[in-house]
């Protein structure tokens, strides 16, 4: 695969050239994750590994699981362990999420569980041309309720859910979290801009948790001026020393 070498915070990550890319979803999902202790995590569709690579360098003592069903993605993602010399935390898993308990994965085993998923229904929107992005873009090889019975199935009770997903499809999510023990407690809408309307939400839900939300303060991508907000910079560097 004809892949770009590229530095993001403390890591450096391998991305195909032409295909599908992490954006700043990645990030803000990393960054949502605010446990003060991690000793198991998985991260459902993983991609080239971003949000578990960066998660293992917050958690030092964390094992981490990368499920992923595209082998182009999946080799990817084991240079990627190794190029941040992580070998002996991280595991990359080709797999199916459907096919979780025919494959003899350990149900109740996380104490976190993270996803960045496709987000649009299959019907909805074009379907991008280019396999990678569109398996990462739309719901082709798993539906939400899909991704979820793979999160439920993995985590501890009291585990943690963190997504981050459409809000146009928010109450949905909520809903079928509810239905497979997973009790929402942290939601975060994310805008462009201080005028504009939410484009994303990040969600935490907690296996078997009691009920009641929180809300956190919105999180702005861009000033007024189109620059990054301070948070964004901290988000990508957190001394902002560089350019981004």
């Amino acid at each position: 695969m004809d892949a770009t070498l590229d530095s993001i915070r403390d890591i450096r990550l391998y991305q195909p050239r032409i295909g599908y890319r992490f954006s700043v979803d990645s990030l803000l999902l990393y960054d949502f994750v605010n446990l003060k202790r991690v000793n198991s995590a998985a991260d459902l569709g993983a991609g080239s590994g971003i949000v578990g690579i960066l998660l293992a360098k917050k958690y030092p003592d964390a094992n981490i699981t990368l499920f992923e069903l595209q082998a182009s993605l999946v080799r990817l993602a084991e240079e990627n362990v190794v190029q941040n010399c992580l070998e002996d935390r991280i595991k990359v898993i080709r797999c199916d999420l459907r096919t979780l308990p025919a494959l003899s994965f350990e149900p109740h085993d996380y104490d976190l569980v993270v996803s960045n998923p496709p987000f649009r229904r299959l019907k909805s929107g074009l379907l991008n041309v280019e396999e990678e992005k569109a398996i990462a873009r739309h719901e082709v090889k798993l539906s939400l309720h899909e991704l979820i019975d793979a999160a439920s199935y993995l985590l501890k009770v009291k585990g943690r859910f963190c997504i981050i997903y459409h809000p146009y499809r928010l109450l949905e999510l909520m809903d079928i979290l509810k239905k497979r023990d997973l009790e929402p407690k942290r939601l975060r809408f994310v805008h462009s801009n201080i005028t504009s309307e939410a484009k994303m939400i990040l969600l935490e839900a907690i296996k078997k948790g009691k009920g009641g939300i929180k809300v956190d303060k919105p999180l702005y991508i861009y000033k007024q001026d189109g620059s990054y907000t301070d948070e964004l910079k901290g988000i990508y560097n957190p001394e902002s020393k560089v350019k981004i």
